[in-house]
């Protein structure tokens, strides 16, 4: 008898049936809670390879040095701290900002309107948040085009509605039907209007991040904000080794609202870091460093993560490469350093070369998944809807990846040796020549033994051909659209949501547009 023939049968239900379709059919925008592993980081660098990296990145800061650039007052914090200055490069005396970056924290709250999403970045936990700043999107009914508000806005709706996502992210895509000035209030009132997860604030220009925070006061309450961190936000290094005052500007802002930050290199190897991976190691641990180290002279104690972007180039065609094993050393040495620093770690998410969700997609994205549950990352951003190399954002990719993400929740939770893990009863009940089908232990576990993708067609062939033959893409557009008609808005006292509205009413009407 064949495995099929025992499994396929219908058995006669009872009255249960209507109560377990209506458990399966229910509206449910339950979110799981952020991941606390119980696996081991795997490493690839011995000790003797770290004391390396780490005195190169000393060599690096305090030789070569770093840009801050068109900042003076960046400068003269860097000076008063003992940092030499040379017109606009920064060389750092060796372990001054190792110990400057001292006082940041291993790990730290951010909170969620609704508490039950706020989440911890560090220790041993994965907050998993969606793809970041792509200015096209993707649908299998209208193609590749750019992004407007109304699909930022189905992007965070989807986001709310994924149980493995914990986070509604930031700029999902870049809306470019919205001025550039003023898109940020938009994104923004998005998030905190559409969701209840945790989000990030704009990192664009100085004055978005002060919007941020001033947003958030109406959102929160200002008491709050001042004691509580409410965002996590991007700023990006221009690598190699350069701090421009955009960024180091929405940083100042966020350090002295105590506002946590991701500092991250944006790293393409071959063309913003050396080829090969100690040089490039190297020179990540340096940026970081020096990024760290300035936010703890903006303010002591605000919150930052270690964050680093890896791609790899293609050397025939100068386009980004994703997945690669390179990238993968890098991510987990990476990882290696960022614990030894006590610093949370962000890096790894859904990445992609492919133009489509296809084939190549899945395979570059699984391994980049995977490698960043391995690596210890904290901060998953890019964890769903990148395509292209990060020029994409797209709907069926996004709800292919959200659902892949249960993969991560359920490998990180270990291997269970509890008395119900061992199974020893399971294994006496049903002795030699038996099957487990039925037996007590089976009955009991069944519902959670095993993850089973929302997503995915386990039907038998026929069936599958009868219901259209609908490849995984297909599948994931009638979810895209299941998610979107099910969407129900979490509720928001409506004084807030008014003053928020106002809010972006007043700041949009007091400038004028502009498109660059």
């Amino acid at each position: 008898m064949s495995d099929a023939s025992v499994i396929s049968p219908r058995r006669a239900r009872g009255g249960g049936g209507a109560a377990r379709r209506a458990e399966r059919t229910a509206v449910s925008v339950e979110t799981a809670k952020y991941i606390e592993r119980n696996i081991p980081n795997y490493e690839v660098l011995t000790e003797e390879a770290l004391q390396v990296i780490e005195a190169n990145a000393e060599t690096v800061l305090a030789e070569i040095g770093v840009n801050f650039v068109d900042n003076p007052a960046a400068l003269e914090l860097w000076r008063a701290a003992g940092a030499e200055i040379d017109g606009e490069r920064v060389r750092i005396p060796r372990g001054l900002a190792r110990k400057l970056c001292s006082t940041a924290p291993s790990e730290y709250v951010q909170h969620a309107r609704n508490p039950d999403r706020n989440v911890v970045v560090g220790g041993k936990n994965l907050v998993l948040a969606p793809v970041y700043g792509p200015p096209f999107v993707r649908d299998a009914a209208g193609g590749r085009r750019y992004a407007t508000m109304a699909d930022f806005e189905k992007f965070v709706k989807l986001a709310y509605m994924s149980k493995w996502l914990h986070h509604s992210g930031g700029t999902v895509c870049e809306p470019t039907d919205i001025p550039v000035n003023k898109r940020h209030l938009d994104m923004l009132l998005a998030h905190m209007v559409l969701s209840d997860k945790p989000f990030m604030g704009s990192v664009t220009e100085p004055s978005r991040a002060q919007d941020s925070i001033e947003m958030c006061e109406i959102l929160f309450g200002a008491d709050f904000v001042r004691d509580h961190t409410v965002m996590t936000s991007l700023i990006n290094i221009n690598s190699p080794l350069t701090f421009d005052s955009v960024m180091m500007g929405a940083l100042e802002v966020f350090a002295r609202h105590n506002q946590a930050s991701i500092i991250s290199p944006f790293i393409v190897g071959g063309a913003m870091a050396p080829v090969s991976v100690a040089g490039t190691l190297t020179q990540v641990l340096a940026e970081v460093m020096a990024g760290v180290a300035y936010s703890q002279l903006v303010r002591p104690g605000a919150p930052v993560v270690f964050g680093t972007f890896v791609a790899s180039i293609d050397m025939n065609s100068g386009a980004p490469t994703f997945g690669t094993p390179e990238a993968s050393q890098i991510t987990y040495g990476a990882g290696q350093l960022a614990r030894r620093m006590g610093l949370p770690y962000r890096s790894a998410g859904s990445f992609c070369g492919s133009k489509l969700p296809d084939a190549q997609a899945a395979y570059e994205t699984a391994n980049s998944l995977n490698m960043g549950l391995l690596s210890g990352v904290n901060f998953m951003l890019h964890a769903c809807g990148w395509l292209e190399g990060g020029l994409v954002a797209s709907f069926e990719k996004f709800v292919m990846d959200a659902d892949q993400l249960g993969t991560l929740h359920h490998f990180a939770r270990g291997v269970d040796m509890s008395e119900n893990g061992q199974a020893m009863d399971a294994l006496a009940e049903v002795g030699p020549g038996g099957h487990f089908l039925g037996c007590e232990h089976t009955q009991s576990n069944f519902k959670a033994a095993f993850w089973r993708s929302d997503l995915f067609d386990y039907k038998p062939f026929e069936t599958w051909d009868e219901e259209g033959a609908r490849d995984t893409v297909a599948l994931a557009s009638v979810r895209v659209q299941k998610l979107i008609d099910t969407y129900q808005q979490p509720p928001l006292d409506p004084e807030i949501e008014a003053r928020l509205r106002a809010y972006v009413a007043e700041k949009k009407a007091s400038m004028p547009d502009a498109f660059a």
